[in-house]
């Protein structure tokens, strides 16, 4: 692999310092780091924060500039005026634009969406700063992690579930929107005494929200959708992973993912004061439990959704034992089903079948390779069977009707459509 003229070489030292940083902190969990603003702009870490942004996508902020407008103009001379403003003390982030995205129950998520400018800026911050706190990071916590991931949380529920008949499934009502502002920055200056750093991350979070082209401030939380706002939900959760592997962790097992979390308990005398724990805690973060959301669940008698995965127990069928099951949710379902759909509308109809089926593979591929660590043969066999009706819908308005049964299983088993079972609907008798 080539750099590209003006870049470092992909092995660049950026990942040489994160690990230099981490042992550090690791060596001496309370040292605290004064020497990294400057490391923000090096050209390895701002070419590395572009590349990032880059791959993650996204549209533009409040000034309307994408990654496109970016790359026409040139990258280089684009980060390199962004190293100038850094070095200078000149940079100032500018408010996120406020959007809105449907949750699988009908309600809207608020999204804030930085600039590219100021996403890159967060992205060569993070790959800076991320070490300093990994090192103290628990093991109960598996969101937005390096070499952390979601599979590897619903695996450990499952196995925990296996001698554990309770659950406590906790939900932090509007975490992201009322994380407190001076609480968060004390827990930030624990690792970090570089003043132009925390002056950084003030900013970002003073930094206020645009929305139907109106200005308003932020006095509390960090925008969902921003860069730098999963280090933050973190940095601030941790406190809550600290109490509980020190003080309550007999009470039962926690697995957090962000601010979704379940503890799996023995007994329901455990669950209850596992429940009362985290509340106290929550209570000194200046957060709050959801009082609908969060539940007590007895495993013998119901179940519970965690990341996408519906958790139950069943009786296995040869011993009669009760053994952890978990398939795809009923939100994950029906957010999976309503992706294939719209992907599949009258309005594509001037595409070809090859570009059809070029945008669904990729959104099977995924789903399927995600659920498939869990009991979901028949979701994926429910599935199969509907993506490929609707693939034959549009087949037939594509061709206004002029297809016969036998075309369209033709044109099925060699459209290329992957499955989401193993025994996939392809190129059966539609």
């Amino acid at each position: 692999m080539h750099a590209r003229k003006g870049q470092p070489h992909p092995i660049d030292p950026s990942r040489q310092l994160q690990r230099q940083l981490s042992q550090a902190a690791k060596r001496r969990r309370n040292r605290r780091f004064h020497a990294l603003y400057d490391r923000i702009f090096r050209p390895d870490i701002r070419w590395r924060a572009w590349r990032e942004v880059r791959a993650n996508g996204g549209s533009a902020g409040v000034d309307g500039v994408r990654i496109d407008d970016i790359e026409q103009r040139g990258v280089a001379a684009f980060l390199q005026a962004l190293a100038r403003d850094l070095r200078a003390g000149s940079y100032s982030p500018q408010p996120v634009l406020r959007v809105y995205s449907p949750k699988p129950d009908g309600r809207q998520r608020p999204l804030g969406i930085p600039t590219v400018r100021d996403r890159v800026v967060q992205q060569a911050c993070k790959i800076v700063i991320e070490p300093l706190f990994e090192a103290n990071f628990q093991d109960t916590s598996y969101g937005f992690r390096p070499k952390r991931s979601a599979t590897q949380a619903v695996k450990v529920i499952k196995e925990q579930l296996v001698s554990h008949g309770y659950v406590v499934d906790i939900d932090i009502e509007r975490f992201f929107d009322t994380i407190d502002h001076g609480l968060l920055m004390r827990l930030v200056t624990r690792r970090i005494s570089d003043r132009r750093v925390l002056k950084l991350l003030r900013q970002w979070l003073k930094a206020g929200v645009v929305e139907e082209g109106q200005w308003r401030p932020t006095l509390v939380g960090s925008p969902q959708g921003g860069v730098i706002s999963p280090v933050v939900s973190n940095i601030y959760l941790q406190v809550l992973d600290m109490y509980w592997t020190q003080q309550d962790s007999s009470l039962g097992h926690l697995t957090r993912y962000a601010d979704d979390m379940v503890i799996v308990c023995r007994t329901r005398r455990d669950a209850e004061q596992a429940l009362q724990a985290v509340t106290q805690v929550l209570q000194k973060l200046k957060l709050t439990a959801h009082p609908t959301k969060t539940r007590l669940v007895d495993m013998k008698q119901a179940g519970f959704e965690f990341l996408g995965f519906h958790f139950h127990k069943g009786r296995a069928r040869r011993s009669g034992k009760l053994i952890p099951l978990m398939w795809p949710g009923q939100k994950a379902m029906k957010a999976i089903r309503s992706h294939l759909r719209e992907q599949t509308e009258r309005r594509g109809l001037k595409e070809t079948l090859r570009a059809i089926v070029a945008k669904l593979n990729p959104i099977i591929r995924g789903w399927r390779n995600y659920f498939r660590v869990g009991n979901a043969t028949k979701k994926f066999q429910d599935l199969d069977r509907y993506v490929n009706q609707r693939v034959v819908q549009w087949i037939r308005a594509h061709r206004k009707g002029a297809t016969s049964p036998a075309q369209l299983q033709a044109l099925l088993s060699t459209s290329g459509l992957e499955h989401f079972s193993a025994r996939g609907m392809c190129g059966t008798r539609p």
